[in-house]
C-alpha cells in the first residue's frame, strides 16, 4: 500500500458511500449526451488520506508546466501553450498553463487577468482549425498542482462529442497522420501569435 495512504477519508459525505461495490453505470449510458451503449464500472475503491502530493508540489523541478518544453507551440510573458504529444485523435487536444508555478488559489492578478482573454484567443485559434466546431475547455487538476487548463477541438457534425464525451473520444478516435497533426498545431500557434506571443514550430 503507498506510503501517503494511511487511513479511510470520513465525513458525512464518505459514510454515505457504497465502498467496495460495483455502482451501476447505466446513468452513463441513459444520459443523453452520452456516447456508451452499455458501461461497467470498477468497485469503488477505498478513498485513504492523506492523498498523494501532486507532481511540482514538493519538489519544483517535477513539475513539468513550469518550463517551455519541445511541446510548448505558442507563449508570452505569462502563459504558454503545450500540444503535439505522442498522439491524439480529435483534431486538436492542448493545454494552457502559466509560465510561473501557481495554483488556482493562489495565481497573481495579472495572470488571472490575461486568462480570459487567452481563453477567447485560444477558442478562436482552435476553432480555426479546418473540420472543428467547437473548442470544449477543461480542468482536472489532479495530475500536477501547477494551474493548467485543457483545450479540445470537437469536429464539426460530431453531435456524440458534445460535452464531457468528447474527452473519451480522443482516447479512441484514430491517430491523426503526423503531417497533419502538426499542420493544425501550426494553425493554433500562429492564429495566437497573430495577438502576440511567439509561435514555436512543432519539433
Amino acid at each position: 500500500m503507498d506510503d501517503y495512504q494511511t487511513e479511510a477519508a470520513d465525513s458525512a459525505y464518505h459514510r454515505l458511500l457504497p465502498i467496495g461495490e460495483r455502482v451501476s453505470g447505466q446513468p452513463l449510458v441513459d444520459d443523453w449526451l452520452s456516447c456508451f451503449e452499455e458501461v461497467t464500472l470498477r468497485p469503488l475503491a477505498p478513498m485513504l488520506l492523506p492523498e498523494k502530493p501532486r507532481a511540482g508540489e514538493l519538489d519544483r523541478s517535477e513539475c513539468g508546466h513550469c518550463r517551455l518544453s519541445k511541446h510548448t507551440i505558442w507563449a508570452d510573458d505569462l502563459w504558454h501553450v503545450n500540444a503535439g504529444w505522442d498522439r491524439m485523435g480529435l483534431p486538436y487536444v492542448g493545454g494552457l498553463a502559466p509560465n510561473a508555478h501557481c495554483r488556482l488559489d493562489d495565481a497573481p492578478l495579472e495572470v488571472l487577468a490575461a486568462l480570459g482573454p487567452l481563453m477567447q484567443r485560444l477558442s478562436v485559434a482552435v476553432k480555426s482549425i479546418p473540420g472543428v466546431a467547437r473548442t470544449h475547455f477543461s480542468r482536472w487538476g489532479d495530475g500536477s498542482e501547477h494551474f493548467h487548463l485543457w483545450a479540445l477541438a470537437r469536429p464539426a457534425g460530431m453531435m456524440q462529442g458534445r460535452g464531457a464525451m468528447l474527452a473519451f473520444w480522443d482516447d479512441l478516435l484514430p491517430d491523426l497522420p503526423a503531417d497533419l497533426m502538426a499542420e493544425h498545431l501550426r494553425i493554433v500557434a500562429e492564429s495566437l501569435a497573430a495577438d502576440g506571443g511567439t509561435a514555436f514550430p512543432h519539433r
